[in-house]
């Protein structure tokens, strides 16, 4: 399956009649893999950011998760392994896999449990096969 696949087909399913407003698989250094149309363009140092942050947890939280420009204020995740942004009716959910950041954008009428497990359950499948 090609990671476009993965986007189109895993990440932006319905759940609930919900979808994602956008999504993308990065590698670790910042390469896109695959992408949704909607899925803002990304800086580097955004990347890097978000890196950093799962390399040292909290590390993001006073600055807040910039993507495409847009901040999002860092809410509870999971140290490691998961980042979860806050705006407005709105935020992000990144999951980090061995190679790759799986990520999220959302907007009402979704809800953040249900991004969470759209983003974290693809993840958990890539985890789980090496990548």
């Amino acid at each position: 399956m090609s990671w476009q696949a993965y986007v189109d087909d895993h990440l932006m399913c319905e759940i609930e009649g919900n979808h994602l407003s956008a999504a993308a698989i990065i590698g670790h250094d910042g390469s896109i893999w695959a992408q949704s149309a909607a899925f803002p363009a990304v800086k580097p140092e955004e990347i890097t950011a978000i890196m950093n942050d799962f390399n040292e947890p909290g590390s993001l939280a006073p600055t807040g998760l910039y993507l495409g420009g847009t901040k999002y204020m860092v809410i509870q995740g999971e140290a490691g392994a998961v980042i979860r942004g806050k705006k407005g009716p709105g935020g992000v959910t990144v999951k980090k896999t061995a190679m790759s950041l799986i990520i999220g954008v959302y907007d009402e009428p979704m809800t953040p449990g249900q991004c969470n497990m759209i983003v974290e359950r693809l993840g958990d499948y890539l985890l789980e096969q090496g990548f």
